[in-house]
């Protein structure tokens, strides 16, 4: 046996002593790429059932989450360019809705960014109807821009 060969029998030998494994040198790329695509084929069938697809959420140029609070909403929309206009837009949209903002944070500068909590003054909406609201008022304000 060359040099070459028992320097990576012993390799081995240390490697299945460290994890307690009994395989031998197998080849792997036929299992993780049969791995890939059942893994891509169960995210395509949970985003048909749930009714979304990748595509209509990524044509928006800001990423939208809207969660419960006691009373009220912790909405942030992050967008990673700068968006004149967008904060007035989606302001609108809350006082349509008839939420108050509570705090707020807002970056504007090299991306925008809003993490606000909205009050429910009509205490009858609940967290997707706010998160449509505001993806409404994104989309409008890109059309318009």
């Amino acid at each position: 046996m060359s040099s070459r060969k028992k320097k990576k029998a012993a390799l081995y030998e240390k490697l299945r002593a460290a994890t307690n494994s009994n395989a031998v040198n197998t080849w792997t790329q036929p299992r993780s790429s049969s791995f890939r695509f059942k893994l891509k084929s169960k995210v395509d069938r949970l985003n048909k059932e749930i009714g979304t697809s990748s595509a209509p959420q990524n044509s928006l140029p800001a990423q939208v989450t809207v969660e419960n609070l006691e009373k009220g909403f912790l909405i942030n929309v992050f967008s990673e360019k700068n968006c004149p206009g967008l904060l007035v837009s989606i302001l609108e949209a809350f006082e349509e809705l008839g939420l108050e903002v509570l705090d707020a944070r807002v970056s504007c500068e090299d991306n925008f960014q809003l993490e606000a909590i909205g009050g429910d003054q009509n205490q009858g909406h609940d967290a997707q109807v706010v998160k449509q609201a505001v993806l409404q008022a994104i989309h409008n304000w890109n059309q318009g821009s």
